[in-house]
């Protein structure tokens, strides 16, 4: 089992994980990554429900049935339910100051949190130009929003201005052994399986979320990983937690 922190939300640590990926209910993710429970399914331990994968999660202004316009993924500008990248790093930066860190050691603490699997990958730590850059592009990749997500306790869903009910729900826990990471293959798996539900051509999903086709389709053979905007989309139109497609990896 994982524990997910839910300290900020009023329902404090959370249990459970699911049997199976949703389209092809067998295991086939990472090494070291957990089943993917089927989004709407029960944390069985504590009682409580996540909302249903109902028909439309309509998740930004834009989307069909809200009136306005789409949202577009140009790097110019944010759909109002867009994750907020620049938001992501004022929180960071209001707890670099209480801490009383410069940017480089910030920057250092954060890739500290994985410090014994750093040693033993011998990777190139995190820069500050990359984290400063969530300010410029107003995004980031979603593996890097999660150093920072996971250095300041917060869950993703917090920085989505109109997240759908139910899906804020904190980050696996993780020691200095491993790192949290998004397992893009159950991610596109859920994706592929809801799209066949609704009988959307991959087409037509993309212009429903914004993107382009390929971004989508890509996900399925991703090396490292897509837009965190991107990302925040598609688990929002499940209407799941990013939680439930985040694991604590120990490589």
């Amino acid at each position: 089992m994982v524990e997910r922190v839910g300290h900020m939300w009023g329902f404090g640590n959370e249990r459970g994980l699911a049997l199976a990926t949703a389209s092809t209910g067998r295991w086939n993710g990472p090494l070291g990554a957990p089943p993917i429970r089927r989004c709407g399914a029960e944390y069985g331990d504590v009682g409580r429900r996540l909302p249903r994968c109902t028909k439309y999660h309509w998740i930004m202004s834009g989307m069909p049935g809200d009136g306005g316009p789409r949202p577009t993924d140009d790097g110019g500008g944010m759909g109002s339910g867009d994750f907020d990248a620049r938001a992501l790093l004022e929180a960071l930066d209001r707890q670099r100051l209480e801490r009383s860190l410069s940017w480089k050691q910030a920057a250092e603490a954060i890739w500290d949190q994985s410090s014994e699997l750093n040693s033993y990958r011998n990777d190139h730590p995190i820069a500050v130009a990359t984290i400063k850059g969530m300010g410029k592009r107003g995004d980031t990749s979603c593996q890097h929003a999660l150093f920072v997500l996971r250095w300041i306790n917060c869950a993703p869903e917090e920085f989505v201005p109109r997240p759908v009910e139910g899906t804020r729900v904190g980050l696996p826990m993780a020691g200095p052994d491993r790192r949290l990471r998004w397992n893009l293959g159950a991610l596109y798996d859920a994706l592929n399986a809801r799209r066949r539900e609704e009988q959307l051509t991959w087409k037509a999903l993309a212009d429903l979320l914004g993107c382009t086709q390929s971004q989508l389709t890509g996900i399925k053979t991703a090396r490292f990983a897509t837009g965190m905007r991107l990302a925040m989309r598609i688990t929002q139109w499940l209407g799941c937690p990013a939680a439930d497609f985040v694991y604590a990896a120990r490589r």
